[in-house]
C-alpha cells in the first residue's frame, strides 16, 4: 500500500516555504468572488492553509482530506490562526458526501494528480457535482504532463535545514503517465533526527481527458488556464488551472 502524508505531515508546511500562498489564495478568491460563492469545500485540504485563508476572507469553509495526520495539522493550524469555524472531515475525495450542497469546491496543489486509477478522476468529478448547487463552481489545478516529463522526470531533489532534510527521487513512466516519488526525510527531535520514508504516486492527466470527464460528470462549462493567469496554457506550462461550472439542470 502506498504510504503518503503520514510522518511527512508535521513538516509539510515548512517544506512548502517557496510557495506564495497569499498569491494563490488571491487567485482563487478572484474566481470565487466572480461566481458569488459563499460556501466552499476544500478537497484534499492537507494542513488547511487554503481553507484557513479563505475562511479569513469571509467564506464558510469545510476542508476534507484522506490523511488523518494532515487533518491533525490542519485542526492545530486553524486553532492557532483563530479560524475555529473551519470544519475538517476525514474523507476520500473520490467518495465525497455533504449534508448540504455548497457554492464552490476547490482542490489545490496536485490533489487531482493523486487520483491515479483509470476511473478515479471521473469518480471525484461525479461526487463533486453531487456536492455542488446547480450552477456551482469547481476549481482545481494539476501539474501538467510537461512538468512530469521535463521537470520531475527521473530527477532527484534535496533540501537541508537545521530542522529537517529530505531526498526526493522521482521515477516517471511516460507510457503509464505515472510518477513514483520516493521521499526520505529527517526531522529534528531534540539532539537527534528522526528518519521517515514515504512513497507518493501521481498521474499526469491530460487536459483533454480531464475536460471529457468533467463534461460527462455534468459540468457544462469548462475553462483551462495556465495556473495563476487567465491565459490559455502553453506547451511548457507546468500547472493547469481548471474552472468548471455545474449545469443548472444536473441534479
Amino acid at each position: 500500500m502506498i504510504n503518503q502524508y503520514g510522518a511527512f505531515a508535521p513538516v509539510y508546511d515548512r517544506m512548502m516555504h517557496d510557495v506564495d500562498r497569499n498569491a494563490w489564495t488571491a487567485y482563487l478568491d478572484g474566481f470565487l468572488k466572480e461566481h458569488g460563492a459563499h460556501t466552499v469545500l476544500d478537497c484534499a485540504c492537507g494542513t488547511g492553509a487554503m481553507a484557513i485563508a479563505l475562511y479569513k476572507l469571509g467564506y464558510h469553509v469545510t476542508g476534507n482530506d484522506v490523511s488523518a495526520d494532515m487533518l491533525m495539522e490542519a485542526r492545530n493550524n486553524a486553532f492557532k490562526a483563530g479560524a475555529k469555524g473551519v470544519i475538517f472531515i476525514c474523507e476520500d475525495m473520490r467518495k465525497l458526501k455533504l449534508h448540504k450542497p455548497v457554492d464552490a469546491l476547490i482542490a489545490v496543489c496536485d490533489g487531482v494528480n493523486y487520483l491515479t486509477g483509470a476511473k478515479d478522476a471521473e469518480s471525484f468529478f461525479r461526487h463533486a457535482a453531487d456536492c455542488l448547487k446547480p450552477g456551482g463552481l469547481l476549481l482545481f489545478d494539476v501539474s501538467s504532463p510537461y512538468k512530469f516529463r521535463h521537470v520531475l522526470g527521473t530527477n532527484t531533489f534535496t533540501e537541508e535545514t537545521e530542522e529537517y532534510a529530505y531526498i526526493w527521487k522521482n521515477n516517471y513512466d511516460p507510457k503509464t503517465r505515472l510518477c513514483e516519488m520516493d521521499l526520505t526525510g529527517f526531522i529534528k527531535n531534540g539532539a537527534q533526527y528522526d528518519r521517515f520514508h514515504e512513497t507518493h504516486l501521481q498521474r499526469a492527466h491530460t487536459e483533454t481527458e480531464l475536460k471529457r470527464a468533467l463534461i460527462y460528470a455534468g459540468f457544462g462549462t469548462v475553462a483551462v488556464y495556465e495556473a495563476f493567469t487567465r491565459k490559455p496554457p502553453k506547451q511548457n506550462s507546468e500547472r493547469f488551472q481548471f474552472v468548471a461550472i455545474k449545469e443548472n439542470n444536473h441534479a
